[in-house]
């Protein structure tokens, strides 16, 4: 089986993140994706304005209509900071092919990770880009470059622009009471206005 792993800290799940998810499902023709909000992320700051279980639910809804697609309390029920290598192990004894997707950010800093070459040995990494990414094309391609021959893998590149947003914007936007229809999925936002999140 073709298993996608996508993790993040989804606080909230926007639909930058799902139109990536869609993407990445159809380019490595998944059988199944899972969706895995971390516990602790262990490369940065993260402040808890949303309890786990309410991520959790924000990504049931803001990830429903993709057919493939299930969240994952993996990392959750772990506790601790949330290492990928340790996720994939966990998921690699089912024996599926597993590939992981990440955004051009981390795949820049991915060398940096604990166990690089571990999940490389793991999965297949593949990687979507942002619309302002295109000034890093040369730091892009240099590491990617490198990956090649320091890990003797390289990155997948999935086809698909990202949507210029992030969860600290949307978060700035729902604290000051400012419209987020365009970037979050109905669902979502109706969710966080009736518990009051990011207030």
């Amino acid at each position: 089986m073709r298993l996608g792993i996508y993790g993040g800290t989804f606080s909230p799940p926007h639909s930058g993140h799902v139109n990536a998810a869609r993407s990445f499902a159809e380019a490595m023709r998944l059988d199944k994706l899972l969706i895995i909000p971390t516990f602790i992320p262990p490369h940065k700051e993260f402040r808890e304005e949303a309890s786990c279980e309410e991520r959790l639910e924000m990504c049931r809804l803001a990830f429903r209509d993709i057919p493939v697609a299930e969240v994952s309390d993996i990392e959750i029920k772990r506790g601790g900071k949330s290492y990928t290598y340790e996720t994939l192990e966990e998921l690699s004894k089912s024996g599926d092919d597993l590939y992981f997707l990440i955004g051009t950010d981390m795949l820049l800093s991915f060398d940096r990770w604990k166990n690089p070459e571990r999940i490389l040995d793991l999965c297949t990494l593949c990687y979507v880009r942002r619309e302002s990414d295109r000034e890093l094309n040369g730091e892009i391609a240099a590491k990617i470059s490198e990956y090649r021959e320091k890990y003797g893998r390289e990155p997948q590149k999935i086809d698909h622009t990202v949507t210029e947003i992030s969860s600290s914007e949307i978060r700035r936007l729902l604290t000051n009471d400012s419209d987020c229809a365009s970037v979050l999925p109905s669902e979502v936002l109706g969710y966080i206005k009736k518990r009051g999140l990011y207030k």
